[in-house]
Order: C-alpha cells, then sequence, then structure tokens
C-alpha cells in the first residue's frame, strides 16, 4: 500500500513539474480571462493560445468583428481546457487540467463567417461583485460597450442564472444596458435560468422583454445592508477582552466585539431603505407598475415563473430556444428580406470564462489527493462589506 502510494505521489510531482516548466516559459501563466464565443450553439474559438482568432462577417465589412471589438486586448481568445474536463461551470478534474495544462492542445483554430444581424447571448452566471470565478463585471460591461459598438449587432439577449450579489455592481450593469439601447436603440431581452433573483432580477429589469424556464425561482427583491454578531458575552466568559480603538462613536459598529446600539441598527436600516426604494423605483418603471404594487410583492420572497409571470414581474415562461424564436418574430419585418433576415438572424454566445494560474493548479493538485472529485472553482466573491441584492 505505501509502494502504491508512494508511486501516485511520484505521478502526481511528474505532472506538477510539468506544469510548472510549461507555464515558466508560457504567458498562460498570467491569470487571463477569458470569453467563449459561440454562433447558434456551435463554438467558434481555436485553441493555439493565440488572441489573434478570426471572427469575420461576409469578407466587405470584416473589419467590423476585429478580435479588438470582443476584447482581445484584455482577454484571451483561446479554448477551454481540452477533453471532458472543458466545462467551466464546475472546473472538471483538476488532475486533467494540469496534464493539458502542461502539454498544451493542438486541435487548431477555427473561423466562422457571420452573414447576417445577430443578437449577443450574453451569460449572467454566479454571484455578481467586483469579480469571482464565475463573474466578472469589467468584463460584463466590456461585451455590452462591444456590442454597442458593432453595426451588425442587432440587440442584447442576457441569460442570468444568479442569486444576485453586491448592489453596486448590480446597478452598474443595470446602467450600462440602459445606455446600451438609449446610444443604439437596439433592444435588450432577458432570460432566467434556474434562479434570477434579487440582483439577478435587478439587472434583468433593463430588459425589453423577459422570458422565465418553468422551473425558474426569481424575485427576491430587498436588501441585505448588514450583518452583526454579537460575541462579547461569549468572549467575556472565555476571559477574553478585546478592545478596538477607534475615533468616531459608530466607527466599530458591526463588529463582533462590540453590542450593536439602536442608533447603529438604525443606520444600517436607512442604508437599507434607500437601496430598496432605488430597486422597487427600478421594478416599477421597467414593468410598467404602481409602486404600490411593487412593494407588495417586494418582501424579499422569491416566486416560481408561473407566480412572476402572474404578478408581472416576466413576460413568458418556456425554454430559452423558444424566447430565440419568439425574439426572431420581433424582428420579423423590421430586417431587410424579411422572412429570410429572420430565418438568418443569428445568437453569438459570450460567457465567461475563469482560467486557473498555475497556484490554482497546484491547490488543483491537493485537492485531487485528498478526494478526486473535488472542484477548487467557488463563487464568492469579496462582499462581506457591502450592500446586497443577493438571495440567501
Amino acid at each position: 500500500m505505501k509502494k502504491n502510494g508512494k508511486y501516485v505521489f511520484t505521478v502526481i510531482a511528474a505532472i506538477a513539474a510539468a506544469a510548472f516548466a510549461a507555464g515558466f516559459f508560457s504567458e498562460k501563466t498570467k491569470n487571463s480571462k477569458k470569453v467563449s464565443l459561440k454562433v447558434n450553439g456551435t463554438e467558434i474559438l481555436g485553441n493555439d493560445g493565440s488572441d489573434s482568432e478570426d471572427y469575420e462577417s461576409d469578407g466587405s465589412d470584416s473589419e467590423n468583428f476585429d478580435p479588438e471589438d470582443y476584447g482581445a486586448d484584455d482577454f484571451d481568445f483561446d479554448s477551454e481546457f481540452s477533453g471532458s474536463d472543458s466545462e467551466a461551470e464546475d472546473g472538471g478534474s483538476s488532475l486533467w487540467k494540469i496534464v493539458d495544462y502542461a502539454f498544451g492542445s493542438s486541435s487548431g483554430k477555427k473561423n466562422v463567417k457571420v452573414k447576417s444581424d445577430y443578437i449577443s447571448t450574453i451569460y449572467i452566471t454566479g454571484m455578481i461583485s467586483e469579480e469571482n470565478r464565475t463573474y466578472n463585471q469589467k468584463w460584463l460591461l466590456r461585451q455590452i460597450k462591444k456590442s454597442g459598438g458593432d453595426p451588425k449587432n442587432a440587440g442584447i439577449l442576457l441569460v442570468i442564472d444568479s442569486p444576485g450579489g453586491t448592489v453596486y455592481e448590480s446597478d452598474e450593469a443595470y446602467l450600462a444596458l440602459k445606455k446600451y439601447k438609449k446610444s443604439t436603440g437596439r433592444p435588450v431581452y432577458a432570460y432566467f435560468g434556474s434562479l434570477a433573483a434579487s440582483g439577478g432580477y435587478y439587472i434583468g429589469c433593463a430588459a425589453d422583454k423577459i422570458f422565465a424556464n418553468r422551473n425558474t425561482l426569481t424575485g427576491s427583491i430587498g436588501v441585505i445592508a448588514g450583518q452583526s454578531v454579537d460575541a462579547t458575552e461569549l468572549l467575556g466568559k472565555a476571559g477574553i477582552k478585546m478592545t478596538t480603538i477607534t475615533a468616531g462613536k459608530n466607527k466599530n459598529m458591526g463588529n463582533y466585539n462590540s453590542v450593536l446600539t439602536d442608533e447603529q441598527r438604525a443606520i444600517f436600516q436607512s442604508i437599507a431603505d434607500e437601496a430598496y426604494e432605488q430597486f422597487t423605483g427600478i421594478v416599477a418603471e421597467s414593468r410598467k407598475m404602481e409602486i404600490s404594487d411593487v412593494k407588495k410583492l417586494a418582501d424579499g420572497r422569491v416566486y416560481t415563473a408561473l407566480q412572476a409571470k402572474k404578478n408581472g414581474l416576466v413576460d413568458a415562461v418556456c425554454p430559452l430556444e423558444e424566447a430565440k424564436e419568439s425574439i426572431k418574430s420581433d424582428f420579423y419585418g423590421k430586417m431587410k428580406n424579411g422572412a429570410k433576415a429572420k430565418q438568418n438572424l443569428e445568437f453569438v454566445e459570450f460567457k465567461y470564462k475563469y482560467e486557473m494560474s498555475f497556484a490554482d493548479l497546484l491547490s488543483g493538485v491537493s485537492s485531487f489527493v485528498e478526494n478526486p472529485e473535488a472542484s477548487i472553482y467557488s463563487v464568492l466573491g469579496k462582499t462581506s462589506s457591502k450592500c446586497l441584492y443577493l438571495y440567501q
């Protein structure tokens, strides 16, 4: 048994060493962010490690699809780790990712010509924050901006699967989408996956039409402004005395070694109330509802898709493909050549992909040794001290 254990350790050590050697001489050691592009469900990016992927229109105006327009200056246009672990949602097997990291892939790159107008299908997944393993705010804002600057872009479809997140980033994304609509005159649609709650619903309110899967949970219109754990009595019983030196009587409010006063409770509540008024106001404007009716629904609870439709929070309940057909119907007659234009309207997918650094890969080795099924991905960002539109 010990001999077998030493053999496994030696193999893993050799793989880690190979990964380090490859990473040392490769720019992939950078903690770069990636964007995966698909046209009508077909992935179109190569995986040679370069950022020179060609993404062209019908040739006469191919400059409109220069990689620079899709963030190639900030994001790598190479493919996922190859093999059965290529899905970004769970990260797959860490061991095989290390093998791919060390030896790379050789399938080459692909080109796709987009001959018609297209809808940018932008996926918003996981906790909304500045940056985490499933979500990146700068990436999202860039995709919105690049879509607005492309004359072949006909609109945006948001595919949202998120419990929400920070107030700041939720509102920033919402405002960016509103700016896109105002500056281009193009529509925004939203499709809700399994969960589009709180900040996820907030961003969805930028859409002209909201679709939901029949199993969606949505709503959760409310705010978390702060959490306080009072451990002073416990510390006293343990004989621990902790003193925090502050200037300003409320500077230490919410800390576990300080009792929350009535004044401090009121401060937290005022923050929550202000964010709540902003949220409900946006819902009322987006859904063309009276603010009083919105507040009757906005007690923090989630709604099923059918409940949300009945309450006016979404427009339709259907699968994603039916939503896309409905969107095509909206463009029927608006575009040249009628039915042909409707048939050729394409959906180009943009998905944020987090690329592991070498440190992540080493932690993946550790996870694999401890538990072969373990995933090194997490979805939590740095949100502990921020006001949240979040479903918990």
